[in-house]
C-alpha cells in the first residue's frame, strides 16, 4: 500500500480546490491525516477582523460550533461532540482538523466579524483513502486448458470511494468477453468507518502459453500511485502431444563411453512412467525420464526408442553411433633386419567413419607411406604413423636398424691446406657402427657422426717415401679394405691416376702395333698362298692364334 506522506497531503489540500455545482469550495483530505481547511475572506484584511469563527453543518438546518478567536485574543475552542479535540485554527484563520474521518465529508463555515459586518465562507470537505492493501486471495490450484476456470479473487481493503480493480496477465490488462475471461465485482461497506472493501473475482480458460503466465491484479487510487498486487502463477495442464528423445554423451562417443537416454514429452504435468527400446531389449523406468548405458561398444550403434507408458503408440526415436578407430602396424616396435633384404611393412585400418594417415620419420613428415624393396642403412630410424578419425587419433612406431657388413665406398686423398700433408679419406657403410684403422699412423684423427649407417674417417699423413695406405672396416658381421698409393711429392696428388692412364696409354699402342702387322701378314699370305697350302680365304692356324692374341690385348686395353 502507497500512502501520501503529510507535507504532499497539504500541499495537495491548497493545491486541489475545487469548485461543485453548488458552489462551495471543496478541500480533499486524507483519511487519519490532518486537513487544513482554508478561510477564504477575500480582500478583506487579518487586522480589521475582530471576531472569527468556525463552525459545521450537522444535518439539516443545524449547525455546530467549533471555536471562536477575538482580536488581540486567543482561540476559544467550544466543541464538545466528536470534534472536541481534533481542532485548532492554523495561520491566516485556517482549521487545522486532525485524524479526518468520513463522518467530516461536509461542509465547514467560517464567520468573520468587520465592525458590523458578519461574512461567512463554507468549505466542502471531501476525505478519500487509498486501499489498505491488494493482494489474490483463492488461487485455483492448477488451470485446465480450454475449461473455465476460477484463477483467485482480489481483494483491495478499506478505500474511499471503493476501489475499481483492473486484472492483469503478463502485465496486460484483461478485459471480460464472456467466453475465456469472465469478471465479477462486488464491494462491501464498514457499517463503523464507512470504508469500502472491493472483491474482484477472475474466471479465465488457460491455454498452453500461459503455463508460464504471472497474473496481478491492480487499482489506480483517486489520490495516490496506482496500486500492484504480488504476481500469482498457476500450473496450466494438458495431455502430452509431442515425445522427444534426448541423447547425452561425450563426443566423441567411444567404446567404454556412457550414454544417457532422455524422454521428453510436452505434457503437464509430465508424464513419469517411459518405456525405452534399447535394440530389442524393452526397459521400463518409473518416477524418472532417463536411462544410462554404461560401458557402450561398436555393437551399441543403432536406433533407441522411448514411448509412454500410458500410450505406447507415442514414441521418439533416435540414431546413436559408437565411433572406433583401430590399427595394427606390422612389424611394430624395434625390430632389426639385414641390409639388401625386402622389409613388408603394412598397416591395417579399422574405423567407423573416414580418417587420415600421416607418417613421419624421425620426427620429419614423409610424403608416402614408407616402402623397402631392399633395406639400406639410411632406411634406419623410427617411423610413426598417426591414424585420425575426427577427434579420434591412434598411433603407433616402427624403430628399424639395418644390420650388415661394412663396405668402403670410397678410399681417397687429398693435399692439405699447407700443402706437405696428404688428407686421407675413408668413407664407410655398415651397422652396427664398425670399427675403422689404418696400416700407417697418422695424425689429426677425424671420425663424423655416425649416421643412417654411414662414417667418415679421416687421418693427416706427411709421407717420407712413397707408401701404400689401407683401410680396414669390421663389425661383427664381417670386414672390409681398400689401398691407396701416397706419393711423398708434393706435386703428385693422383699418383694412383697417372699410374692407370699409362698403364691404358701402353695398352692401346700394344693393340694397334698388333693389328698393323696383323693386316701385313695377311696381305703377304694371300699373295703366295699356293706355297704354304692355304686355304683361300686366309683362315689359317696362325691367323686364328692371332686374331685370339688381338682379342686378348684389346680387352686389356679396355681394362
Amino acid at each position: 500500500m502507497h500512502l501520501l506522506s503529510a507535507s504532499c497531503v497539504r500541499a495537495l489540500l491548497f493545491a486541489t480546490l475545487l469548485r461543485q455545482v453548488s458552489g462551495l469550495e471543496t478541500v480533499i483530505g486524507l483519511y487519519g491525516e490532518t486537513l487544513e481547511i482554508p478561510c477564504n475572506i477575500g480582500a478583506m484584511k487579518a487586522e480589521d477582523i475582530t471576531i472569527t469563527k468556525w463552525k459545521y453543518a450537522k444535518g439539516g438546518s443545524l449547525s455546530g460550533d467549533l471555536l471562536v478567536k477575538r482580536k488581540d485574543q486567543g482561540v476559544s475552542i467550544s466543541a464538545t461532540d466528536e470534534y472536541k479535540g481534533r481542532v485548532s485554527m492554523g495561520a491566516n484563520s485556517s482549521l487545522l482538523l486532525s485524524a479526518a474521518k468520513l463522518t467530516d465529508q461536509h461542509a465547514f463555515t467560517c464567520m468573520v466579524v468587520i465592525d458590523a459586518d458578519i461574512g461567512e465562507y463554507p468549505v466542502n470537505v471531501v476525505i478519500y483513502k487509498t486501499p489498505a492493501g491488494l493482494e489474490i486471495s483463492d488461487k485455483a490450484d492448477e488451470l485446465e486448458i480450454g475449461k473455465l476456470t476460477k484463477l483467485g479473487t482480489c481483494v483491495a481493503k478499506d478505500s474511499n470511494p471503493a476501489a475499481n480493480i483492473t486484472w492483469l496477465k503478463n502485465n496486460t490488462p484483461l478485459v471480460a468477453d464472456g467466453k475465456g475471461i469472465s469478471i465479477q465485482a462486488s464491494v462491501l461497506v464498514d457499517p463503523v468507518t464507512g470504508l469500502s472493501t472491493t472483491s474482484s473475482t477472475l474466471e479465465f480458460s488457460a491455454e498452453k502459453e500461459d503455463r508460464d503466465a504471472e497474473f496481478t491484479c491492480s487499482t489506480q487510487p483517486t489520490v495516490g500511485t496506482e496500486l500492484v498486487s504480488s504476481p500469482a502463477a498457476f500450473t496450466v495442464t494438458y495431455s502430452t502431444e509431442n515425445i522427444v528423445l534426448q541423447v547425452t554423451a561425450r563426443e566423441p562417443l567411444v567404446e567404454g563411453g556412457n550414454v544417457t537416454l532422455k524422454c521428453l514429452a510436452d505434457g503437464n504435468p509430465a508424464p513419469t512412467a517411459f518405456n525405452f527400446h534399447l535394440k530389442g531389449e524393452l526397459v521400463k523406468v518409473e518416477n524418472a525420464d532417463t536411462y544410462t548405458i554404461t560401458n557402450v561398444s561398436r555393437d551399441s550403434t543403432g536406433e533407441y526408442k522411448c514411448s509412454l507408458v500410458d500410450d505406447p503408440t507415442m514414441e521418439a526415436s533416435k540414431d546413436i553411433t559408437v565411433s572406433y578407430l583401430d590399427i595394427n602396424l606390422s612389424p611394430s616396435g624395434n625390430i632389426v633386419e639385414k641390409a639388401g633384404q625386402a622389409l613388408d611393412l603394412t598397416l591395417q585400418i579399422n574405423a567407423s567413419g573416414g580418417y587420415k594417415v600421416t607418417w613421419t620419420k624421425d620426427n620429419v613428415k614423409l610424403d608416402k607411406e614408407p616402402e623397402f624393396t631392399k633395406l639400406t642403412y639410411a632406411d634406419s630410424g623410427r617411423y610413426e604413423c598417426e591414424v585420425t578419425m575426427g577427434l579420434l587419433t591412434q598411433k603407433d612406431f616402427l624403430e628399424l636398424v639395418v644390420e650388415g657388413v661394412p663396405v668402403i665406398r670410397q678410399l681417397s686423398k687429398k693435399r692439405g691446406e699447407d700443402g706437405a700433408h696428404k688428407v686421407l679419406i675413408c668413407e664407410v657403410e655398415g651397422s652396427p657402427k664398425p670399427a675403422v684403422s689404418w696400416s700407417i699412423n697418422g695424425t689429426s684423427l677425424d671420425e663424423s657422426p655416425f649416421v643412417n649407417g654411414k662414417i667418415t674417417h679421416k687421418i693427416t699423413v706427411v709421407p717420407a717415401a712413397n707408401l701404400t695406405v689401407s683401410c680396414s672396416v669390421s663389425n661383427e658381421f664381417g670386414a672390409d679394405s681398400r689401398t691407396i698409393n701416397v706419393s711423398s711429392h708434393q706435386s703428385d696428388d693422383n699418383d694412383q691416376t697417372k699410374v692407370v692412364v699409362g698403364v691404358v696409354v701402353g695398352l692401346l699402342l700394344a693393340t694397334v702395333v698388333i693389328g698393323l702387322a696383323y693386316w701385313v701378314y695377311m696381305k703377304k699370305s694371300k699373295q703366295g698362298s699356293w706355297k704354304t697350302g692355304e686355304n683361300e680365304d686366309g683362315s689359317s692356324e696362325e691367323e686364328k692364334k692371332l686374331e685370339e692374341k688381338v682379342e686378348e690385348n684389346s680387352q686389356k686395353a679396355e681394362v
